[in-house]
Protein backbone atom coordinates (compact mmCIF):
# COMPACT_ATOMS: atom_id res chain seq x y z
CA UNK A 1 0.00 0.00 0.00
CA UNK A 2 0.82 3.58 -1.26
CA UNK A 3 0.72 6.38 1.43
CA UNK A 4 0.65 9.87 0.02
CA UNK A 5 0.73 13.25 1.14
CA UNK A 6 1.37 16.93 1.09
CA UNK A 7 2.66 18.30 4.16
CA UNK A 8 0.67 21.14 4.24
CA UNK A 9 -2.88 21.81 5.86
CA UNK A 10 -3.62 24.62 3.10
CA UNK A 11 -7.27 23.65 1.18
CA UNK A 12 -5.63 23.69 -2.10
CA UNK A 13 -2.21 22.63 -1.20
CA UNK A 14 0.20 22.26 -4.14
CA UNK A 15 2.24 19.55 -2.43
CA UNK A 16 -0.93 17.75 -1.71
CA UNK A 17 -1.93 17.68 -5.47
CA UNK A 18 1.99 16.62 -6.38
CA UNK A 19 2.10 14.07 -3.82
CA UNK A 20 -1.59 12.31 -5.16
CA UNK A 21 -0.51 12.73 -8.77
CA UNK A 22 2.68 10.83 -8.01
CA UNK A 23 0.98 7.93 -5.78
CA UNK A 24 -1.09 7.44 -9.09
CA UNK A 25 1.87 6.74 -11.18
CA UNK A 26 2.26 3.13 -9.11
CA UNK A 27 -0.82 1.45 -11.27
CA UNK A 28 -1.71 -1.49 -9.64
CA UNK A 29 -0.96 -0.43 -6.34
CA UNK A 30 -3.42 0.18 -3.49
CA UNK A 31 -3.71 4.26 -2.70
CA UNK A 32 -3.85 6.08 0.45
CA UNK A 33 -4.20 9.34 -0.34
CA UNK A 34 -4.87 11.29 2.51
CA UNK A 35 -5.05 15.37 3.39
CA UNK A 36 -3.38 16.31 6.58
CA UNK A 37 -6.29 18.62 7.44
CA UNK A 38 -7.82 15.40 8.59
CA UNK A 39 -5.34 15.38 11.67
CA UNK A 40 -5.79 18.54 13.81
CA UNK A 41 -4.19 17.68 16.82
CA UNK A 42 -3.34 20.55 19.58
CA UNK A 43 -0.13 22.44 19.41
CA UNK A 44 2.63 19.92 21.06
CA UNK A 45 4.25 20.68 24.37
CA UNK A 46 5.66 18.07 27.61
CA UNK A 47 2.89 19.75 29.17
CA UNK A 48 -0.05 19.13 26.83
CA UNK A 49 1.41 15.44 26.17
CA UNK A 50 1.36 14.34 29.92
CA UNK A 51 -2.38 16.00 30.32
CA UNK A 52 -4.17 14.55 27.44
CA UNK A 53 -1.67 11.72 26.47
CA UNK A 54 -1.47 10.78 22.80
CA UNK A 55 -4.58 12.53 20.57
CA UNK A 56 -6.25 9.74 18.87
CA UNK A 57 -5.54 11.46 15.27
CA UNK A 58 -1.73 10.70 15.46
CA UNK A 59 -2.20 7.22 16.95
CA UNK A 60 -4.61 7.00 13.83
CA UNK A 61 -2.04 8.60 11.27
CA UNK A 62 0.74 6.21 13.15
CA UNK A 63 -1.58 3.21 12.04
CA UNK A 64 -1.89 4.39 8.70
CA UNK A 65 1.86 5.02 8.14
CA UNK A 66 2.38 1.31 9.75
CA UNK A 67 0.35 0.09 6.54
CA UNK A 68 2.40 1.67 4.46
CA UNK A 69 4.58 -0.16 1.62
CA UNK A 70 6.06 2.79 0.30
CA UNK A 71 5.30 6.71 2.23
CA UNK A 72 5.32 9.80 -0.84
CA UNK A 73 5.64 13.32 1.49
CA UNK A 74 5.52 16.30 -0.71
CA UNK A 75 7.02 18.86 1.56
CA UNK A 76 5.89 22.23 1.78
CA UNK A 77 8.04 25.31 2.52
CA UNK A 78 7.64 28.08 5.07
CA UNK A 79 10.22 30.31 5.66
CA UNK A 80 12.89 27.66 4.87
CA UNK A 81 11.67 24.72 6.86
CA UNK A 82 8.78 22.48 7.19
CA UNK A 83 5.11 23.77 7.88
CA UNK A 84 4.28 24.76 11.42
CA UNK A 85 0.92 21.86 10.77
CA UNK A 86 3.47 19.28 9.75
CA UNK A 87 6.01 19.90 12.07
CA UNK A 88 3.57 19.45 14.74
CA UNK A 89 2.25 16.07 13.65
CA UNK A 90 5.71 14.81 13.39
CA UNK A 91 6.74 16.14 16.56
CA UNK A 92 3.73 14.22 18.16
CA UNK A 93 4.10 11.23 16.00
CA UNK A 94 7.81 11.02 16.94
CA UNK A 95 6.98 11.03 20.75
CA UNK A 96 4.57 8.01 20.20
CA UNK A 97 7.22 6.27 18.74
CA UNK A 98 10.78 8.21 18.17
CA UNK A 99 11.31 5.40 15.02
CA UNK A 100 8.01 5.78 13.72
CA UNK A 101 9.57 5.48 9.94
CA UNK A 102 11.21 2.35 10.74
CA UNK A 103 12.29 0.71 8.08
CA UNK A 104 9.59 2.46 5.48
CA UNK A 105 10.23 3.30 2.11
CA UNK A 106 9.79 6.47 1.50
CA UNK A 107 9.50 9.16 -1.62
CA UNK A 108 9.79 13.01 -0.64
CA UNK A 109 9.39 15.64 -3.06
CA UNK A 110 9.15 18.92 -2.63
CA UNK A 111 7.42 22.02 -4.78
CA UNK A 112 6.54 25.63 -4.58
CA UNK A 113 6.05 28.36 -6.55
CA UNK A 114 9.44 29.56 -6.77
CA UNK A 115 12.47 28.65 -8.48
CA UNK A 116 13.88 26.68 -6.00
CA UNK A 117 11.00 24.21 -5.26
CA UNK A 118 11.32 24.05 -1.99
CA UNK A 119 14.61 22.85 -1.16
CA UNK A 120 15.52 23.78 1.73
CA UNK A 121 13.11 21.68 3.47
CA UNK A 122 14.01 18.66 1.28
CA UNK A 123 17.11 19.33 2.16
CA UNK A 124 16.42 18.91 5.64
CA UNK A 125 13.88 15.85 5.92
CA UNK A 126 17.09 14.01 4.07
CA UNK A 127 18.61 14.71 7.00
CA UNK A 128 16.16 14.17 9.49
CA UNK A 129 14.20 11.34 8.36
CA UNK A 130 16.63 8.66 8.37
CA UNK A 131 17.17 8.98 12.74
CA UNK A 132 13.17 8.35 12.70
CA UNK A 133 13.98 4.79 10.52
CA UNK A 134 12.71 6.19 7.30
CA UNK A 135 14.94 4.39 4.29
CA UNK A 136 14.73 7.26 1.72
CA UNK A 137 14.68 5.92 -1.95
CA UNK A 138 14.82 8.95 -3.67
CA UNK A 139 13.85 12.64 -3.96
CA UNK A 140 13.04 15.46 -5.86
CA UNK A 141 12.12 18.95 -6.10
CA UNK A 142 10.43 20.43 -8.85
CA UNK A 143 10.53 24.15 -9.08
CA UNK A 144 7.93 26.85 -10.68
CA UNK A 145 4.71 24.51 -9.80
CA UNK A 146 2.55 26.47 -11.98
CA UNK A 147 4.35 26.83 -14.85
CA UNK A 148 5.75 23.39 -14.86
CA UNK A 149 2.91 21.03 -14.03
CA UNK A 150 -0.65 20.13 -15.07
CA UNK A 151 -2.35 17.74 -13.55
CA UNK A 152 -3.66 16.21 -16.63
CA UNK A 153 -0.07 15.86 -17.86
CA UNK A 154 2.12 16.07 -15.30
CA UNK A 155 4.90 17.67 -15.11
CA UNK A 156 5.51 19.66 -18.72
CA UNK A 157 9.17 20.69 -18.29
CA UNK A 158 10.80 18.06 -20.81
CA UNK A 159 13.94 17.95 -18.90
CA UNK A 160 12.45 17.77 -15.40
CA UNK A 161 9.84 15.06 -16.38
CA UNK A 162 12.78 12.88 -17.84
CA UNK A 163 14.26 13.14 -14.46
CA UNK A 164 11.21 12.68 -12.69
CA UNK A 165 10.59 9.65 -14.63
CA UNK A 166 13.52 8.25 -13.95
CA UNK A 167 13.02 8.31 -10.09
CA UNK A 168 10.12 6.63 -10.54
CA UNK A 169 11.77 3.89 -11.99
CA UNK A 170 14.14 3.72 -9.62
CA UNK A 171 11.25 3.69 -6.96
CA UNK A 172 9.46 0.97 -8.75
CA UNK A 173 11.89 -1.38 -8.81
CA UNK A 174 12.94 -0.93 -5.35
CA UNK A 175 9.13 -1.88 -3.84
CA UNK A 176 8.31 -4.45 -6.27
Amino acid sequence: MILAFGASASKNSINKSFAHYTAKQFEGNELDLIDLLEFSAPLFTVDIEKEIGNPPVVLQLKERIDRADLIIISLAEHNGSYTAWFKNLFDWLSRVDSKFLQDKKVLLLSTSPGGRGAKSVLATALERFPRHGAHILHSFSLPNFKENFDLEHGITDTVLNQEYQEILHAVKANIN
